[in-house]
């Protein structure tokens, strides 16, 4: 296990319970935009399903059912399972500008808007066409995801992160912290200042006396 993975879980965000989530990372300058401290946003209402039922993964193949770019396809780059929302890489795209000041109006750029799950269908591997899916067990006891129409297994993608990891697969190299040396205890409080903790370490015997000082 990486140390950063570690970090990450000592950084996570506490959120309050009035928190809405939105396409921005917890925590960051875009979200606390949206969510400044101590506001109440509107609630809104999600469609409640289990982490047992949910089948869009990063890294799927699949088609937009509805909008401008109804029957086009596309790869899941984000997943937002607080409200249900996938994003396709290059669809249902909408431009924004960034860097508006007084002066200069900006750069317009392309973004990707969120589609509801129930806005798209995975793609069938056998004839690339959407399909249907549900959750049964194979022969060695995994739980994968099969296409009703084929019967074909749609495996998982191993979807790798932005500095291109994929922690299924990781393998700690000589240069990686272990669990074991980041969570031991090394360092033991103590009364005495830094000087007196190095003359201690030096072996230092300190044979002068402070000279009595009145403060008046």
């Amino acid at each position: 296990m990486r140390l950063s993975a570690l970090l990450a879980l000592a950084s996570k965000v506490t959120l309050p319970p009035h928190y809405r989530y939105g396409m921005s990372r917890p925590g960051s300058l875009a979200d606390k935009r949206k969510n400044p401290p101590g506001t109440r946003r509107r609630p809104v209402a999600v469609e409640p399903i289990s982490d047992e039922d949910w089948y869009l993964f990063c890294g799927d193949r699949v088609e937009v059912l509805e909008g401008k770019d109804a029957g086009k396809q596309g790869k899941v780059v984000q997943v937002i399972r607080q409200r249900n929302w996938v994003v396709v890489e290059g669809l249902n795209t909408h431009f924004r500008y960034i860097r508006q000041t007084k002066d200069d109006r900006g750069n317009m750029v392309p973004s990707e808007a969120p589609l509801l799950h129930n806005q798209v269908k995975l793609v069938d591997p056998v004839d690339r066409k959407p399909t249907e899916v549900e959750w049964r067990f194979s022969e060695a006891g995994e739980r994968v995801r099969v296409s009703t129409r084929s019967g074909r297994i749609i495996p998982k993608p191993e979807f790798p992160r932005a500095d291109g990891i994929i922690p299924e697969t990781w393998i700690d190299g000589p240069k990686d912290t272990s669990v074991e040396d980041a969570l031991e205890r090394t360092y033991v409080p103590r009364l005495k200042t830094l000087e007196e903790e190095v003359m201690e370490a030096m072996g230092i015997q300190e044979t002068r006396r402070h000279r009595k000082v009145y403060w008046y």
